[in-house]
C-alpha cells in the first residue's frame, strides 16, 4: 500500500516507521526546510511505551530515557515545598522522560533516506483519490493520507466539518538544564495561584522543567528567562536552581481544538495526534496519545479493507482521546485557579485525596491495549 504522511513530528514519523515495518510504501512530507526538533523533554508513560513496543522502537526509545518513577517522590506540592498529593510508588515506574530531539533522532534512524522529504508545504487535500496537493502545485496520490501535521493542520483545514486552536489562558516555558541538578529526592508539578512550575530528570541528570502562568494570549516578555526568575525564583528548592542552571528557556501558548470533530477519517484520509486532537499538557498525553494513534493505524493498514480499517481506526481512537482532552482542559483550569479562596479550597481537597485514588485514575488512564 502506498502512504502519504504529512508532518514529521512524532506522531509522523511513528506511524511512518510503523507502517514501513510493515511493508508498505511511505513519503512522508514536511513543511518545515529542515528537521531541527525544538522544544524540551517529552513524558512518556505506560501506554506510550506499549505503543512504541508495536512499532518496533521500544528499546531504542528506553535506551535515550531516563526512568523516573524508581527512588523518587512525584506528585504535587504548594510553593512553599508541602506535599499535597504524593503519587504512590509504583504508580509512575514505568514513566520514562527523553528529550524531543533525541526522541526524534531515534525516529528518523529506523527510516531510510529519501522517506521524509522537507520544504513541502501542502495545500489541499482530494479525500476520496488520497491525493495531496503542494504549495508548488505538484500532486502525490496515495492508497491513503495521514494527516500527523499539528495543531494548524492543513490537512484537517480540508474536512467537512473541522476543528481550530483555542487558546487555553495560560502559557508555558520550557527549559532543560545546561548541567545535572540535585532534585532533592522530589519531582513532579507545584501548584501557586495562577502559576505552576514542574520538573523531571533526563538520563544524563540534567533535568527538564516547564513552568506555567495565566496570561493573555500573545503576551511577551523582553527576558523570558527573567521572567520566570521573578515568578518562581522564591519558590522551595530546586525550582531556582533549575531556572538558574537553564540558558535557553522556550515559551508557547497553551492550545487545544475548540470543538470535537466527529470523524478522524474521510475517504481515504485519517488524522492523528495533534491534528486530530490536539489537547493541552495537563495530563501528559499529548505524545502518548498520538504514539497510541500510530500504533494502532499501523496494525489496521494491515487489513484488505482499507475503508472497514479506518472506521475501526476512528471507532477505537475517537472516545479515548477526546475524553483525554477534555480531562486535560478540566486539570488545567483547576491547576490555574487564581482567586485565593478558591485556590486554598483546592489545596484543601488535594490534602484530603488518599493517594490510593490518585493512582487508580492515573492507572485508569495509562491501560491500553493495541488492536489485535
Amino acid at each position: 500500500m502506498q502512504v502519504t504522511v504529512v508532518g514529521a513530528g512524532i506522531g509522523g514519523l511513528a506511524v511512518a516507521v510503523g507502517l514501513r515495518r510493515r511493508g508498505h510504501e511511505v513519503t512522508v512530507l514536511e513543511r518545515s526546510p529542515d528537521l531541527s526538533a525544538l522544544g524540551a523533554g517529552i513524558s512518556l508513560f505506560r501506554n506510550g511505551l506499549t505503543a512504541l513496543r508495536v512499532l518496533g522502537l521500544e528499546d531504542e526509545v528506553r535506551a535515550i530515557a531516563a526512568p523516573v518513577g524508581t527512588g523518587i517522590s512525584t506528585g504535587q506540592r504548594q510553593p512553599s515545598g508541602r506535599w499535597l498529593v504524593r503519587v504512590p510508588a509504583g504508580t509512575v515506574d514505568d514513566l520514562a522522560v527523553v528529550h524531543r530531539r533525541d526522541l526524534q533522532r531515534v525516529l528518523l534512524d529506523a527510516l531510510p533516506a529519501g522517506v521524509v522529504r522537507t520544504g513541502v508545504e501542502v495545500t489541499g487535500v482530494e479525500h476520496a483519490r488520497g491525493t495531496v496537493v503542494d504549495a508548488a502545485g505538484a500532486r502525490t496520490s496515495a492508497d491513503l493520507v495521514v494527516g500527523a501535521d499539528g495543531l494548524r493542520s492543513a490537512v484537517r483545514g480540508t474536512f467537512a466539518r473541522g476543528a481550530g486552536p483555542r487558546y487555553a489562558g495560560y502559557s508555558a516555558w520550557r527549559g532543560v538544564t545546561d548541567v545535572p541538578v540535585d532534585l532533592l529526592g522530589g519531582a513532579g508539578e507545584t501548584w501557586g495561584r495562577g502559576e505552576r512550575f514542574g520538573y523531571v530528570p533526563l538520563r544524563d541528570g540534567r533535568v527538564y522543567w516547564f513552568a506555567v502562568a495565566t496570561l493573555p494570549a500573545g503576551t511577551l516578555f523582553a527576558d523570558e528567562h527573567a521572567e520566570v526568575v521573578r515568578r518562581f525564583g522564591r519558590w522551595h528548592p530546586p525550582i531556582p536552581a533549575l531556572v538558574a542552571a537553564t540558558g535557553t528557556v522556550l515559551r508557547h501558548d497553551i492550545h487545544d481544538l475548540d470543538r470535537r470533530l466527529p470523524s478522524f477519517v474521510q475517504g481515504r484520509v485519517a488524522l492523528l495526534g495533534d491534528a486530530a486532537h490536539a489537547m493541552t499538557p495537563d495530563v501528559g498525553q499529548g505524545g502518548g496519545q498520538a504514539l497510541e494513534d500510530a500504533a494502532t493505524l499501523a496494525v489496521l493498514a494491515d487489513r484488505a479493507d482499507l475503508r472497514s480499517a479506518l472506521q475501526e481506526y476512528d471507532r477505537l481512537r475517537r472516545p479515548r482521546t477526546q475524553s483525554m482532552a477534555s480531562r486535560a482542559r478540566s486539570v488545567g483550569r483547576v491547576a490555574q485557579l487564581h482567586w485565593a479562596p478558591a485556590a486554598a479550597t483546592r489545596d484543601v481537597l488535594l490534602r484530603l485525596l488518599p493517594d490510593s485514588a490518585s493512582a487508580r485514575a492515573a492507572s485508569a488512564m495509562l491501560r491500553w491495549e493495541p488492536p489485535r
